[in-house]
């Protein structure tokens, strides 16, 4: 039976989400994301090494990077190749990442964004929140990223030409997580 998502903010209001979460975001954050975008293009070029994938851990979690390496470089490598195979699965990707030390589901699911913005997106609590979701496992993932494309596909959404990942799929990911913070600052004011 597949995961349920509802849309949370109005579709109206999803560019205008994802412009205002760039504008929000710190400079930190700002270099940390093109960093990751830049490691995931290196990753999709066959660069699977670790600090490519540092730099994309590093941008969603820096308690994590300490322990990537753990793994082998030959280790990575074999994660990494699986994972930027524009043939594998999610379910593939996901397992293959999943099996280095110190990445989970959505430490694996900002990787494949950061090496496939147009194909994957990234899961995070904020933007579970914005389709009205918090349960995840690999299923939900894959269900989760085939909803998300579908959206970015209607149209709702432009990319952000002059930002990392450039795709509508990563530029309503920035909106999802942008209407959850709002919605989240509202409820602490």
């Amino acid at each position: 039976m597949g995961a349920h998502f509802e849309l949370q903010p109005g579709a109206g209001d999803l560019q205008g989400l994802a412009e205002q979460y760039w504008k929000k975001a710190g400079e930190k954050e700002k270099e940390l994301e093109a960093a990751a975008y830049e490691a995931g293009a290196a990753i999709r070029n066959g660069e699977h090494t670790l600090v490519n994938l540092e730099a994309i851990v590093r941008w969603k979690s820096e308690r994590v990077v300490h322990y990537l390496i753990a793994n082998s470089g030959e280790k990575i490598r074999q994660a990494l190749k699986i994972a930027a195979s524009p043939n594998a699965s999610v379910h593939d990707a996901v397992g293959a990442l999943t099996g280095l030390r110190g990445v989970d589901l959505p430490i694996a699911s900002a990787i494949l964004a950061a090496i496939f913005p147009e194909r994957y997106a990234v899961l995070d609590f904020r933007t579970l929140e914005a389709l009205g979701h918090a349960r995840h496992d690999v299923d939900f993932y894959a269900d989760y990223v085939a909803f998300c494309s579908r959206l970015a596909a209607g149209g709702m959404v432009q990319p952000q030409d002059e930002l990392p990942g450039p795709t509508p799929l990563h530029a309503l990911e920035r909106a999802l997580w942008e209407w959850s913070r709002q919605r989240s600052d509202e409820a602490r004011s």
